[in-house]
């Protein structure tokens, strides 16, 4: 009876031996530390890390276009104001052109562009000088409107390829996870969980890139299109001033003495 018991403890302490470990035994020893967003970065493939870090570039860079842009439309939209304002009063082309002087502002170039016009054309207002100064107006509009405008593409192109970049990153980081489970012969939630935590992770920061670039790229072009407004608006009064000079009794005893 002794020498039989002994030999039951043998084969347990046999069987417990050649045992699997348990499942939760396992997961502790392959579970990663550190989930956080950083430790995952630091733990992501090549690919992923290279995917993260554009895109992590791509939203320093939205945000420091909107923060230069926001300065720039508030500067130039108030002394575009300003300048427009100026020329309602009871002014004519030489008061505007000294005041303007060689300032590179918006504003500043069409009274320029209005006054070198009327140089050219000796003096003389009549409807082709109205039709050259509106030209004029026009051409230096359009340049003043690009101008303005730099910039805002780099959102428009993030707002819109942010969100396939991210998607490429979880595709890459899901095929990872299934490398995994298909090289360590287990389905352990140790081993898909990393490459499942870094594809989401792309995910978000492609989100993270994308959301804010299309709601600041919308917003800069509201703002554009204002400065836009306060260009026309100068060219209107410019061109008021021109109609306004030619019907002036002066310019018409100038070219009756011609």
């Amino acid at each position: 009876m002794q020498g039989n018991s002994r030999l039951r403890h043998a084969i347990v302490t046999i069987v417990l031996a050649l045992a699997p470990a348990p499942a939760f035994a396992i997961d502790e020893v392959l579970l990663p530390r550190n989930l956080s967003p950083w430790g995952m970065f630091l733990g992501a493939d090549i690919i992923v890390k290279a995917v993260m870090a554009g895109l992590a570039i791509a939203s320093l860079a939205t945000w420091t276009v909107w923060l230069a842009k926001t300065i720039e439309l508030r500067r130039k939209g108030a002394l575009a104001l300003q300048r427009t304002r100026a020329l309602e009063g009871n002014v004519t082309m030489a008061d505007a052109a000294a005041r303007a002087g060689d300032a590179h502002d918006a504003v500043a170039q069409l009274i320029q562009s209005c006054a070198k016009e009327a140089e050219l054309s000796g003096g003389i207002l009549d409807d082709g000088l109205q039709e050259r100064v509106a030209l004029r107006l026009e051409r230096v509009e359009a340049a003043m409107s690009r101008q303005i405008a730099r910039g805002t593409g780099v959102l428009a192109t993030i707002g819109a390829t942010a969100p396939f970049v991210g998607l490429f990153g979880t595709v890459w980081g899901i095929m990872n996870a299934f490398i995994g489970i298909s090289e360590s012969h287990t389905t352990s939630l140790a081993v898909v969980a990393p490459g499942i935590a870094e594809a989401l992770l792309a995910t978000a920061l492609g989100l993270v890139a994308a959301i804010p670039a299309v709601v600041i790229y919308n917003h800069l072009v509201r703002g554009i299109a204002n400065y836009r407004a306060l260009l026309g608006d100068a060219s209107a009064q410019l061109m008021l001033l021109v109609s306004r000079q030619r019907d002036h009794r002066e310019f018409r005893m100038a070219r009756a003495a011609e």
